[in-house]
Order: structure tokens, then sequence, then C-alpha cells
């Protein structure tokens, strides 16, 4: 297993983090157990959740993640200080979550704090913000002017995101977090929140996840860009777009228990003609190359440059595996080739 810095921060991840969202819903307390330890015993030390999870994220099922985490931890403690743990605030949007509230300060510290209690734990290495107040959640479709990313007051935008920062820095003074970062964000964001920073002597980001796969691929150049140059960790979410990747939804297919079989915003799964135009072909390549589906695109998704770790998930520890090994192979310039073939012929199929 790789490990590399993760942005700005003193840590060192493994090229992999294991997500959890299906943890809760898909998969019970046995079988999360059983992904941590495969996980861990493959030498992957970064595990990523939210307080959110599990997905589809409902209010039976809040925090339900966390809590399979600190389930694992209480029975496992002398593992505690060889896993990586990264968890998330919900942002605006669910009335559940704190009546809906947008992100603050105070939040923060709520939030924290109820997340240290779900997941048996002292301190969180990683505390992100999981999409920010400006806008709804990252998971549909955008198009100009159709969401709220052009702040109408971007001083009073400001003040919030400073307001935020010096809650988590309170929360790093307490050791209950280590480090923060964002997720579903974007260059201005990522921006204002260094130049805050900066200036008030608070917390830097080092890290930002954001959706990221072969059939979504806005954020090359800008954003990895912006990362890049910034030393702030790109983890990418949804590197199998779905489940897409792996080809098992090809023409209207939908296996017993698999994601989209479960209720969730149309938006995410953008079941298109050329979605799965696309999703054919890499599966395509995947064959004529003896590889599977999804080491094909996690494989390319790891060596994009400027990714830094890729959250990966699964239902099923067969799953895991195939997972997990497809951050030993280097595809060949030759399948390169094609797949930017692909890219090419499908850009942004959904």
């Amino acid at each position: 297993m790789k490990y590399v810095p993760l942005g700005s921060s003193s840590l060192n991840v493994s090229r992999v983090c294991l997500g959890s969202m299906t943890w809760g819903v898909q998969n019970n307390q046995q079988e999360a157990n059983a992904q941590i330890d495969y996980a861990l015993a493959q030498n992957v030390n970064f595990i990523d959740t939210a307080e959110m999870y599990a997905v589809p994220p409902s209010e039976k099922t809040y925090g339900k993640t966390e809590t399979i985490i600190g389930n694992w931890l209480a029975a496992n403690p002398d593992k505690r200080k060889e896993i990586i743990l990264a968890s998330k605030i919900a942002g605006p949007g669910f009335s559940y979550i704190r009546e809906g509230s947008q992100i603050s300060g105070k939040t923060v510290i709520e939030a924290i704090d109820t997340s240290l209690v779900r997941l048996k734990t002292d301190y969180i290495d990683l505390y992100q913000l999981h999409w920010p107040n400006r806008t709804s959640p990252h998971f549909g479709k955008h198009w100009p002017n159709s969401d709220g990313f052009l702040a109408e007051d971007s001083a009073e935008e400001t003040e919030k995101m400073l307001d935020i920062l010096q809650g988590l820095a309170d929360s790093v003074k307490a050791g209950k977090i280590r480090y923060c970062g964002l997720s579903d964000d974007t260059p201005w964001g990522i921006n204002q929140y260094l130049r805050l920073s900066d200036k008030y002597d608070l917390p830097r980001m080092v890290s930002i996840q954001n959706e990221f796969s072969l059939l979504k691929t806005q954020d090359w150049p800008y954003l990895i860009e912006n990362c890049y140059q910034e030393n702030i960790a790109y983890l990418p979410w949804s590197p199998l777009a779905t489940g897409i990747l792996t080809g098992k939804y090809i023409n209207g297919a939908r296996p017993e228990g698999s994601r989209w079989t479960y209720m969730q915003r149309n938006g995410l799964f953008r079941d298109t003609q050329n979605t799965n135009a696309a999703a054919q072909a890499y599966v395509d390549l995947a064959k004529q190359f003896d590889i599977t589906p999804a080491q094909l695109a996690l494989a390319w998704c790891d060596q994009v440059k400027g990714v830094t770790s890729t959250i990966i998930g699964a239902t099923t520890l067969d799953q895991l595996k195939d997972n997990i090994s497809a951050f030993k192979i280097e595809l060949p310039e030759p399948l390169l080739s094609e797949i930017n073939n692909v890219l090419k012929q499908y850009p942004m199929p959904f």
C-alpha cells in the first residue's frame, strides 16, 4: 500500500480510503466489522464517514454509520491510533439535523461533540464540511442559474465562513479534531477559506472530497489544479459513479440489494443512454485488458495527477477485495489511450 501526505497536514494516508455510507442500511455491524478488518489487513489506514450516514439519508438512519464504527473502535481500542478517521458535518437541508440549519461555529462544535459520542473516540483526525451553506447538496445536476453557488452577498458568506473556522479552531484547541477539510465545494470556497485562515491565523483546510470518476470529470483540471498548487488533498468520492462503472446496471439491470434498488435522488443516478453507452465501453475495455471494470475505473482514478486518496465503498467483502486490488494495478499506456478515446466520445455523459 502506498501512503501520501494529506495535504498540508502532518498525516500520511493510504491511497485507498474506506468509505462507510452503506453501513447501517445495506450492511450490518458484522459486515462493517469484516470490511474494516480486511481493509486494515491490506494496510488501509484511512476511513471516511459522516454524521448524515447511512445512505440513503433518513431520520431513522442518521448517525447509524458513526455508531457502527464506534462499536468497532470500542471492541478494538488498540487500533485507534492506527486509523486516520474522517467525518463530516451535514450542511443545511435536512429538517431532522439541527432543524435544517446552516453550518456555523456553534453547530460545528455541537456536531463534533455528538459525533465523538457515536464514534466512541476522543478525537477525529479529519473533520469536513459535507457541503457548503451557499448551495443545495452537490448530488444533483447543476445548471447555470439553477442553484445558489453564486452568493448574493459575498461579505455575508465570508463572515459565515470565518465563524465556521473559529468553531473549528476551538475544536482543534480542545483536542477534539486534528485537521479540517471541505467536501462538495468549489475553487472559490477553497480559496476563501485559505485567505481567512491566513488572515486570522485559523486552521487551514487540508483536503476536499468531491465526486470524481470516468463519468464525472468536471474537477479536472480546474479544481484539482487549485488543490495541487495550494497543497490541498483531493479525495474523489463515488469513483465507480454509484456503481455504474462496474457494469452491473447496464441495460436496466438492477441486482437485488444493490444501491439502485434503494430510493434515492434521481439526479444521483443519472441513468441516461450516454451513461450506459460509456459504461459499456469501459466494461469492454476491462475485458480486453483482462481486469475487472471496477479495477479499471479505480486504477484510472488513482493514476490521475493530483488525486491524493480515493474513497471506495462496497456492500460485500468480495467487492471490497476487488476494489482494493485495483490500487496495485498500473494501467498500461495502450489502455490509457483507449480510455481517453472513450472520455472524448462521452465527456460528462450525465
